[in-house]
């Protein structure tokens, strides 16, 4: 019987035959600023008051590169007072659970899990038993919600190899603060462009006179198309993109245009579930700055949710519950900073991730001495110091 060996990575870097570990940037460490608004103090999803993130990372024998990612929306329990939300679908080839009662209802009851495609009922499995245990349970049906991308380049993702403890353990160890990033978590064995993918995030804040709100967005990339920052043309510098092999008669064999991502859109902001819809949808603009096309084969989901516990509503009541909710017209703003942290967050996950290898293949992570070069040469890196209001011919 194989020894199953689980590793949770609390800010740690773990050097195995299996995954090379080293010390890489974020996207702001190496000048590539992303938009006009401030990030918050962890530049992660965690900046949205009460959100908490959580990885569970598996590395098993020679074949398991796997993980949970956990996004816990909010304190209490979310079954018996509900949080409003949605779920757009860019692209619907994916195996999301937990989709229709969300679009059914505009409301989540239960933690976000992230994980590798044929996981997931293990994890809604897994998901469902933590929430029985959490006070105020009793004999109810819940709707976990999971989605999923597809890892089965360096994962056997066929053996099963995501269970309960895993799910409890990214669930348990779920907390505020800086997000690990990377391959690490349900990013351990994603691409992304035909290089390594992983788990990113990224926030926003906005103005004060704009309602100060904030934005956070958290992926899992596991996609393809022409790797595209801040408008550079990085993959078609670095000769790694969809359809090269076509119209170059040259490029690696394995199809660079199909996979999936998923994107996680979390605000502090009072929205009803038709503002939140609205600012899902958002998130697809920033996925389609970086060079996503979503291609047929790609699963590309984006779930949205308000955290301001003025809008969360008990399950049962038997008078109505009145609920704010910002007007349509100040809408703006918050899908402006959707799409900021979504893009932003994209590239945090492909400069964080390292090479994972397994007995089913190798993951390369892109070089990042490389992008940097290609950055420079359009000059898009910096942009938050060369370009301001007073200075807007640099």
């Amino acid at each position: 019987m194989a020894v199953r060996t689980t590793l949770i990575f609390l800010g740690i870097f773990f050097i195995a035959p299996s995954v090379v570990g080293e010390e890489r940037p974020r996207a702001r460490d190496i000048g590539l600023a992303v938009g006009v608004f401030s990030t918050g103090e962890h530049n992660a999803i965690t900046d949205v008051p009460g959100v908490l993130v959580g990885h569970s990372t598996i590395i098993e024998d020679d074949d398991i590169r796997t993980g949970v990612t956990a996004v816990v929306p909010g304190p209490g329990n979310l079954y018996t007072h509900t949080m409003p939300a949605w779920l757009h679908v860019g692209n619907g080839y994916g195996k999301m659970i937990g989709e229709t009662q969300i679009r059914e209802f505009g409301e989540i009851e239960t933690p976000i899990l992230l994980t590798c495609t044929l996981c997931v009922w293990s994890a809604a499995n897994g998901l469902k038993e933590w929430v029985y245990d959490q006070p105020g349970m009793g004999e109810h049906t819940v709707n976990p919600v999971v989605g999923e991308t597809n890892d089965g380049r360096v994962n056997n993702m066929w053996a099963d190899p995501v269970q309960a403890e895993h799910v409890f353990e990214a669930l348990d160890n779920a907390t505020s603060g800086p997000v690990e990033e990377g391959s690490v978590g349900a990013g351990t064995g994603t691409q992304a462009f035909g290089w390594k993918g992983g788990i990113g995030t990224s926030s926003r804040v906005l103005p004060n006179s704009v309602g100060g709100y904030v934005v956070g967005a958290l992926v899992q990339t596991n996609y393809g198309g022409v790797l595209t920052m801040n408008g550079a043309p990085v993959g078609r510098e670095l000769g790694n993109y969809s359809y090269r092999r076509d119209l170059e008669s040259v490029g690696r064999e394995e199809n660079q245009e199909d996979g999936s991502i998923m994107m996680v859109i979390a605000t502090n902001a009072p929205l009803n579930a038709k503002s939140l819809e609205r600012l899902s949808m958002r998130a697809m603009m920033g996925l389609a700055r970086t060079g996503s096309f979503a291609s047929n084969g790609s699963g590309d989901y984006v779930i949205a949710f308000s955290t301001d516990p003025a809008v969360r509503r008990p399950r049962v009541s038997d008078t109505p519950i009145d609920t704010p909710s910002l007007v349509n017209a100040s809408m703006s703003p918050l899908f402006a900073a959707a799409a900021e942290a979504t893009e932003e967050a994209i590239y945090n996950a492909i400069l964080k991730a390292t090479t994972v290898t397994s007995t089913r293949g190798t993951l390369e992570a892109v070089s990042v001495d490389d992008v940097i070069r290609v950055l420079e040469k359009y000059n898009v890196l910096n942009w938050d110091e060369s370009i301001s209001p007073g200075n807007t011919n640099n």
